[in-house]
């Protein structure tokens, strides 16, 4: 990898830092009446109206995982993938202002994630690439006549920088990138109810920007252009995908007639982080499977007690304790638990989509609900490799790490603690973090580390920008990434540390849900604060994200309304 991307990369992630005494350099002003639209259209496109019923609303929370007979590909079922996905869930208005929510998250609500479906043979959909227009649930024809040989259905992505940096400034980049990985993750869930098994095709950057058309210049002349993430193949393919397409229909329209703002360095980072996917084909589980269950053996889901440190002492030399189970055996009647009481089997019966359209982003938390071990173990283990169907389609090595600032959770003392996701994380962040942090093993089946105990209520307010919603809910999570060496190889890892980082953000926040409880990702932190706390002296790790969980306090000032119309 040149130097000059690198040196490029760590520049950004470097200035585009929050510190106590100053913040990212951003907009000096937000003029709200002049906020980018929501909602990119191809006008000249034809349009194809998508069925919104949802074929797959009768499976529930506890039957996400299992096996099941894949469903064809057609226009009912390819709706309700992208409504569970990235299609709207419902509209808010209060105080004469209407805003939409997503199936996803996002930074600001902002959305700079534009979704395209190519369609190729055995379909009734009709060849072609289509941009999914999510206002309208319809699939507008952007090309066709490609004369590629490859048949199947794939999801692409791409990313509106503008969309964020409009409010965000520099930071912006950042943002978008974890957008992407709740994407990612939010196909993941919603593929595995329809039976399909997504999988991200490893592609250089320039023949995935020409496969969507956002390389097209002319197209996007005097509007606000779209950065080509990944793609997604809904089916079992090689690395092949329609590309050279013939025909080509549409004009995208303008979001912002009067940006006050110029950001280059987004499009520098931008440029110096195209490359190819990680090695997707390098598997998270060890030869010997140590890091999760060989899916022949019954599952047994994490639900014994968690026990004090002195009684199990973890170590740098001592093997990191194993996830007792795939995400097929986590997922059970017995591991549910609802608005931080005893574990309740009867909420087993949840729908899964109803999880899925019904999940918000927290405003604001309650500050008293305590936690069950029941939904604190099950969302952990999510996390995990084997633990959520996130991890069948990332199947790379894991590179993003929580640290929990934990507040009120049954039975777990409040204090500082460590999730290292793969063998090898555990003894470098153990070599890296504070020599004073005490490293206790908590669990016998979690890799769960108590660091320090005390109470982090005012730390974590102060190291996410000063938001009360850092400390009222009942865990604060702060994503920790190996940074430097990633890069140094390959500096597109700097976006793929960030969708990793937004996947873990993505499965926290549905297993709340599920669980009666609310997530809340928190993309204003001071790093610098984060990595004094944590002992970090150099580039090694770096936090890229933090994530709340609390019991979540709603307006009644505001009105929810349907997504679409009935």
């Amino acid at each position: 990898m040149s130097d000059a991307r690198v040196a490029t990369v760590l520049a950004y992630h470097a200035r585009s830092k929050h510190a106590l005494d100053r913040y990212a350099a951003g907009p000096g002003t937000l003029d709200w009446d002049a906020q980018p639209k929501a909602f990119r259209d191809w006008s000249g496109a034809a349009q194809l109206a998508l069925p919104r019923e949802i074929t797959t609303a009768k499976i529930t929370w506890s039957e996400l995982a299992a096996a099941r007979t894949a469903l064809p590909f057609n226009t009912q079922n390819i709706g309700s993938l992208l409504r569970l996905c990235v299609g709207l869930t419902a509209w808010k208005e209060y105080a004469g202002s209407r805003w939409s929510l997503r199936a996803h998250p996002s930074s600001g609500n902002l959305h700079p994630t534009e979704t395209w479906l190519i369609s190729a043979g055995g379909t009734d959909i009709g060849d072609g690439l289509y941009h999914y227009q999510n206002l309208d649930h319809a699939l507008e024809r952007r090309a066709w006549a490609s004369d590629t040989r490859s048949a199947g259905v794939w999801l692409g992505f791409s990313s509106i920088h503008w969309r964020e940096a409009w409010k965000y400034g520099e930071r912006a980049f950042r943002y978008c990138q974890l957008d992407m990985g709740h994407v990612l993750a939010a196909v993941s869930y919603a593929a595995a109810l329809h039976g399909w098994q997504p999988r991200l095709l490893a592609t250089d950057s320039a023949l995935l920007a020409h496969s969507l058309g956002t390389d097209r210049a002319d197209d996007f002349a005097g509007v606000e252009s779209e950065e080509a993430e990944v793609i997604v193949a809904l089916h079992e393919t090689d690395n092949t995908f329609p590309m050279d397409w013939k025909s080509w229909a549409g004009k995208p329209n303008l979001l912002d007639a009067k940006p006050l703002y110029q950001w280059p360095v987004i499009e520098e980072v931008a440029v110096a982080t195209r490359g190819m996917l990680p090695a997707t084909d390098v598997p998270c589980l060890n030869a010997d499977n140590s890091l999760g269950l060989n899916p022949s053996q019954p599952p047994q889901p994490p639900h014994a007690p968690l026990i004090r440190g002195e009684q199990v002492r973890g170590g740098a030399d001592s093997a990191l304790p194993l996830i007792r189970g795939s995400w097929r055996g986590l997922v059970s009647s017995e591991f549910f638990g609802l608005n931080g009481t005893a574990t309740n089997p009867k909420n087993d019966d949840i729908h899964a989509a109803q999880v899925i359209l019904k999940r918000r982003s927290a405003q604001a938390f309650d500050g008293q609900s305590v936690m069950s071990q029941a939904v604190f173990k099950r969302i952990l283990a999510g996390l995990l490799p084997g633990g959520s169907p996130v991890w069948n389609m990332w199947t790379c090595a894991p590179r993003v790490h929580p640290v929990l600032l934990v507040h009120r959770v049954e039975g777990v003392a409040p204090g500082v603690y460590a999730l290292p996701r793969s063998e090898s994380a555990h003894s470098l962040l153990r070599t890296a973090f504070r020599e004073t942090f005490a490293w206790e093993r908590m669990d016998t089946e979690l890799p769960l580390y108590q660091l320090i105990a005390a109470r982090a209520g005012k730390t974590a307010r102060t190291l996410s920008c000063h938001q009360d919603i850092a400390t009222q809910g009942a865990i604060t999570f702060m994503m920790v990434a190996e940074f430097a060496a990633p890069i140094a190889a390959d500096t597109s890892a700097y976006r793929h540390l960030h969708w990793e980082a937004g996947m873990l953000g993505h499965i926290i926040t549905l297993e709340a849900e599920a669980a009666g409880w609310r997530g809340t990702g928190i993309g204003c932190f001071f790093d610098d604060a984060v990595h004094e706390v944590l002992g970090l002296k150099d580039d090694t790790f770096q936090v890229i994200y933090h994530y709340a969980v609390g019991m979540a306090l709603d307006d009644p000032r505001i009105s929810t309304l349907p997504a679409y119309p009935t």
